[in-house]
């Protein structure tokens, strides 16, 4: 799009919660761009080193600013206002993208916007799905959160369910790392379930019988361990596609059933998935199943808009201007920042 064909507010977003450095571009609620650089530094470790973090983002933040708006079509001089996350996240990883959007703020005379992280995961089902109106049910399912949440309006979030241990898209990443897939987990184990039988090995499924809409999938990565443990290198590369599908069935259902009970006990018919375990190819077909059966719309975000993405996060702060509520640049980092905070 060419700059003199812009038209209503820009928006430039800033994500850097935790290991990819993101830089998104939103023009009166429109994606221009979204450049995202997922750093690769953690892959020998088995997940996320914070120290690590925090130095590439340093690193990468100017130059996928610069990709960002020449991707846009968009001078800085152009932009409205700067978003970025201020939390939950690592704090260092935080830090840094919250002191960039500061010093870039404040030299080109902009408003600052802090985001929530997780409210923006929320949001970003709206970028591609018009039809999607409050209130609505949010599954959200990613490396750090897995909740179920009620959006009854912009800014009106209850937290119905989430989980007591470990997340879903964090068990994902541990059961990779006994199976020696790589970083991050919930990829590699999608392909490879495809190939496998998910009745192969009886995984628990968490917390089912709670009478609530909380999680628990710490039992279930224990129970993987236990399974794994007695392998020799032949017999578990033999039996990756049962491990890997017998696991992941486990998850979606765990998943698929809280979410049925919040749908019966709330009456909401529409629902969004939300956060980077909803690219999983199984729950996608599992949730649209669900759809069909309970006469419940589903809506999920692009895949791009699953991860952690500076898209996400610009039109969150969009959607802030467009309100007029601008705080103000006296904020910091919140690692524990919740969708429920003020």
């Amino acid at each position: 799009m060419s700059e003199n064909n812009k038209t209503g507010q820009i928006v430039l977003g800033i994500e850097t919660s935790c290991d990819e450095t993101s830089v998104g571009v939103v023009s009166d609620g429109v994606v221009l761009s979204n450049i995202i650089a997922s750093q690769q530094v953690h892959s020998a470790y088995g997940g996320v080193v914070p120290e690590m973090a925090s130095r590439e983002h340093e690193r990468l933040l100017a130059y996928i600013l610069d990709t960002a708006l020449e991707s846009a079509g968009v001078a800085l001089g152009q932009v409205d206002g700067i978003a970025v996350t201020a939390g939950p996240g690592l704090m260092g990883s935080l830090l840094v993208g919250v002191s960039f959007a500061k010093g870039l703020a404040l030299r080109n005379h902009l408003p600052v916007l802090p985001v929530n992280h997780i409210e923006a995961h929320l949001l970003a089902n709206f970028i591609d799905n018009p039809a999607l109106q409050y209130p609505f049910l949010c599954l959200l399912v990613s490396g750090g959160h897995t909740q179920i949440i009620r959006v009854e309006d912009y800014g009106g979030y209850e937290i119905l369910g989430t989980t007591v241990d470990d997340a879903a898209g964090e068990a994902f990443d541990k059961v990779a790392r006994l199976l020696d897939l790589g970083y991050p987990g919930g990829p590699y184990i999608d392909t490879h379930a495809r190939e496998g039988r998910a009745d192969a090995f009886d995984f628990p499924r968490g917390m089912l019988d709670s009478g609530d809409l909380n999680f628990s999938f710490s039992g279930l990565k224990t129970a993987v361990l236990y399974a794994v443990k007695p392998l020799d290198a032949g017999e578990r590369q033999a039996q990756m596609p049962d491990l890997c599908a017998s696991f992941q069935q486990a998850v979606v259902e765990t998943l698929e059933t809280k979410l049925r009970m919040a749908v019966r006990e709330t009456g909401i018919r529409q629902v969004t998935i939300a956060g980077g375990v909803a690219a999983n190819s199984q729950l996608r077909q599992r949730m649209q199943q669900m759809g069909d059966e309970a006469d419940v719309e589903i809506f999920y975000p692009e895949f791009e808009y699953c991860t952690d993405n500076g898209a996400m996060i610009a039109f969150a702060g969009w959607m802030a201007l467009e309100r007029q509520q601008i705080p103000g640049s006296y904020f910091t980092a919140r690692p524990r920042l919740s969708i429920s905070s003020p």
